[in-house]
Parts: C-alpha cells; sequence; structure tokens
C-alpha cells in the first residue's frame, strides 16, 4: 500500500512537473539568429549576436510578444555554405519561427531552401547578392527577406565612382570567389563598364590565404591606380597591407563588408584612405539613439549590423503583432509591401522581401577608424 501511494504521488508530481514544462513551452516564442559566430569573419557573427540579443531583452522587458516571452537561440554557419545548412536544421530542430540570419550570402542562399521546407520566416541583416530574395520569389517562396541593400544597387554607386574618377586611368577588379564577393565584383565592373571604363585586369584569389604577394606583383606590373575587392575585410586587408609593403601605392576600395574595426587592426598605417560603400551608419539615425546609448553604455559599439540585426527583429515583431500569430504565412504577408519603424529608420519591404530604394554611401578609413565622406566626393 505504502508503494503504491509513493508511486501514485511520484507519478502525479511527474504530471505536473509536465505540466508545467508544457505551459512554459507553450509561453515561449523560440526565435534564432544565424551567422558566422566562429572563424575569420566573427567579428561580424559578434555583431549579429549582440543585436539579436539586445532586442530580444527589450522584447521581453516590454512583456513579450502575444503575450509570450521570446527566447533566443544561436547558430554557428561561419560563413561555409554546408555548415549554414547544417546550422539551419539545427534551429529548426531547437523549434525556431523566425531566423535573423545569415550573414554571407553564401550561407544564407543555401539555408534558406531549410527554411522554406520547414515554414521558418528569414530575414538576413546582410546578405546582399541579389540572388537571395530573387531566387526565392522565383521559386514561390515567401517567407525570404532582408533588410539590408543589394549588390546591383552598390554596384552602381563603386561603378560609376570609379569610371568617373579614374578615367583613362588602370583600374583592377579582384574578387573572392564568393556569392557575396564575386557578385559585388561584377556588378561594380558592370556598371564601371557601361559608364564607359574597361578595367586592365579582372582577377579571382582564395579567400582564407595569408600570402598574396603574387596578385600584388602582378597588380603592381599592370601599373593599377585603383583596386576594387570584391571580397570580405580580411583578405582586403590583407592585399592592402602587402601592396603597400611592394610599394603599390594604388587606391583600394571595397564594399560593405570591411566596416569592422578588425579591418584596421589587420592593415594598421596600410589601411589609411581605404575607401568603401556601405549604407548610411545607423548609428547615427535618431531612431536608434536610444538603443546606441545602452549599447555604449555597456561598453560595446554597435557598428556594422549589429543594428542590421536589431532591426530584422523588429520588423518580425512588427509583423506577428499585426497578424496575430507566429505561422510563417501569416506573418509574410503581414511584411510584404509595408513600411516598419525600425533602428534603421523606416523600412519598406517589397514583394519580392527586398528594402524600397536602399542607399549607399561612401566611407573612408583615416586614423585607425572610418567614417562617412560627403555626398561631393
Amino acid at each position: 500500500m505504502h508503494r503504491a501511494k509513493v508511486s501514485l504521488i511520484a507519478a502525479v508530481a511527474a504530471a505536473a512537473a509536465f505540466g508545467a514544462v508544457t505551459a512554459k513551452a507553450a509561453d515561449t516564442i523560440t526565435i534564432g539568429v544565424a551567422g558566422p559566430m566562429t572563424g575569420q569573419y566573427a567579428v561580424f557573427g559578434e555583431q549579429m549576436r549582440r543585436g539579436a540579443a539586445q532586442a530580444v531583452e527589450d522584447i521581453n522587458a516590454a512583456g513579450g510578444i502575444l503575450g509570450m516571452q521570446v527566447k533566443l537561440e544561436v547558430g554557428d554557419d561561419a560563413c561555409d555554405p554546408k555548415q549554414a545548412v547544417a546550422a539551419a536544421n539545427d534551429l529548426v530542430s531547437r523549434g525556431v519561427v523566425f531566423v535573423a540570419g545569415h550573414w554571407c550570402s553564401g550561407s544564407s542562399i543555401p539555408a534558406s531552401s531549410v527554411y522554406a521546407e520547414e515554414g521558418v520566416l528569414q530575414i538576413s541583416p546582410g546578405s546582399t547578392n541579389p540572388a537571395f530574395t530573387e531566387d526565392a520569389f522565383e521559386k514561390g517562396w515567401n517567407n525570404i527577406f532582408r533588410v539590408c541593400g543589394r549588390d546591383d544597387a552598390q554596384g552602381i554607386v563603386a561603378g560609376k565612382f570609379l569610371a568617373e574618377k579614374y578615367a583613362g586611368k588602370n583600374v583592377a577588379i579582384l574578387h573572392d570567389k564568393t556569392a557575396y564577393g564575386k557578385g559585388l565584383a561584377d556588378e561594380t565592373k558592370k556598371n564601371m563598364n557601361a559608364a564607359g571604363l574597361q578595367e586592365v585586369m579582372y582577377e579571382a584569389y582564395t579567400a582564407g590565404e595569408k600570402d598574396y604577394s603574387a596578385l600584388v606583383s602582378k597588380l603592381k606590373a599592370a601599373n593599377v591606380d585603383a583596386i576594387y575587392v570584391g571580397g570580405y575585410h580580411t583578405e582586403t586587408g590583407l592585399i592592402a597591407r602587402q601592396a603597400r609593403q611592394q610599394g603599390l601605392n594604388a587606391q583600394i576600395i571595397s564594399g560593405d563588408a570591411t566596416v569592422s574595426e578588425e579591418y584596421w587592426d589587420i592593415t594598421g598605417k596600410a589601411g589609411e584612405g581605404t575607401i568603401f560603400t556601405f549604407q548610411p551608419d545607423p548609428r547615427k539615425s535618431e531612431s536608434a539613439k536610444q538603443i546606441v546609448d545602452k549599447f555604449l553604455a555597456e561598453g560595446y559599439d554597435p557598428e556594422g549590423y549589429t543594428l542590421y540585426t536589431y532591426a530584422a527583429i523588429q520588423v518580425w515583431r512588427a509583423a506577428v503583432e499585426k497578424a496575430g500569430t507566429t505561422d510563417v504565412d501569416a506573418v509574410a504577408d503581414a511584411i510584404h509591401g509595408n513600411t516598419f519603424e525600425t533602428v534603421l529608420g523606416e523600412l519598406t519591404i517589397n514583394e519580392k522581401g527586398d528594402v524600397e530604394n536602399p542607399e549607399y554611401v561612401w566611407y573612408v578609413w583615416e586614423n585607425g577608424s572610418y567614417k562617412e565622406l560627403p555626398a561631393s566626393m
């Protein structure tokens, strides 16, 4: 009798505990952030993780979403396509309904297939290759979005600049063979060529190497005046440093993956004068002031894609509240064609999942930091 009573009490306790766990799960919405948390581009993964964590903290402090608290899961893709698919599947197994990610276009594009199949909404804060949303749109997927601009918009700015500033001079176009780097280089080349300037050298390099002296020697032999690098800040920094070591003083020009203080750690004084395109600095936006101040008070500078990741979660949250559910189709419908107030300012997302009319401006590296250049440069 005693054993039976103990067993009954244990069963009741277990059932109560299970009920508590179930109730707790029902009161939680799980979302993910995915990017290069490790590897040579981990600085951008850290930006994403910081932005996502702050967004979730702020949401929960304000009462959550639809009366539920938000739980954040982190996925690491190391900017590797295969690892991105594995990370996406892992996040799905952890019950996420939304992912702010990935960062590298070469990761976002293959991961999007997983999210489309599993019914998870994806908003990338930094994948700029047009194929990310274009391919999804053509396949009829309604769950793929981004809050950054696209390489075809960025390439217009860079290509026209090169054609105007280096008319009659020697320009080299380099790329790292990735979806992001080659895509950006090709868009820049296309627009530069259309504006009347042909490059004297179009060359691919392998990301992850440490010695680009042979490539620099070819650039020097071609007597280049400007080097456009379609790639990430690590390789751009090494090429810049090794160019200066060989006495090549050509202007280094790149894209939005140069927006990290780590670039200067790689180049030192060799990075002085490097220019690159990126969207207007969101840290200077009045809509971001409160959040920026919060980051700074914690000793963290929310540069690069920190606020873009925060904004991706803001868009998703607003759409969930409008839809009254986390159902992917309902939330997607609440995003397409609508405008959202974010730390980046007002964002309108079109039917393809892209931001309407993204603006790109020029930045320059000076004395260890980068600053926005005037529009008249």
